[in-house]
């Protein structure tokens, strides 16, 4: 199952790995749950961990440009913008969750149409039509939060169902691999 030219040959690292992968897992699977069932505080989570983002990025890039380049106008801007965005999203998190809502969209609809080119670029070959079932899928997301971003409490409590259950499933995943390890490394 694993190539063992990739894993380490010390059995501490692997203990280590082992168990703060079930211990992250855990946090995760429980976070994910809980976001499942409070969807609108966790996008509000999400849109403030996304602002947080912003504002932090913006005054490492400030200083960044403080320290290289005092006279460089377009990092001083790129510093501006960011801080000034996380601040609005901050301030205004409805209109974050919107902008976050319509961000999944595009995304969606970008993959559905690369999805359904893969596929039908791929026709012969084994498998093909999966690639197009996962464009139609993803164009459906697409058009749900479309047709969702009218309403800030919709686009909310989709964009909390989709981080929770992402949350959920790369908990189940460092489970798994903590488990994995685990047992690695009693053999």
């Amino acid at each position: 199952m694993w190539n063992s030219k990739l894993l380490p040959d010390d059995m501490n690292l692997i203990q280590k790995f082992s168990k703060h992968a079930t211990i992250a897992g855990v946090i995760m699977v429980l976070v994910g749950l809980v976001m499942l069932f409070e969807p609108f505080y966790a996008s509000l989570f999400t849109v403030s961990l996304v602002g947080w983002l912003m504002v932090f990025s913006g005054i490492s890039a400030g200083f960044f440009t403080f320290q290289t380049n005092r006279g460089d106008m377009m990092g001083w801007l790129k510093s501006l913008i960011l801080i000034g965005t996380g601040l609005f999203i901050l301030f205004y998190p409805k209109l974050g969750i919107a902008a976050l809502g319509m961000l999944f969209a595009i995304y969606f609809l970008l993959d559905g149409f690369s999805g359904i080119a893969m596929g039908s670029s791929s026709r012969p070959a084994k498998g093909w039509w999966l690639w197009i079932l996962n464009g139609f899928l993803s164009l459906v997301l697409a058009v749900i939060f479309l047709l969702s971003w009218k309403s800030v409490e919709e686009t909310a409590w989709l964009i909390g169902i989709f981080v929770g259950i992402s949350l959920f499933f790369d908990g189940l995943t460092l489970l798994f691999m903590g488990n994995v390890f685990r047992n690695m490394k009693e053999q």
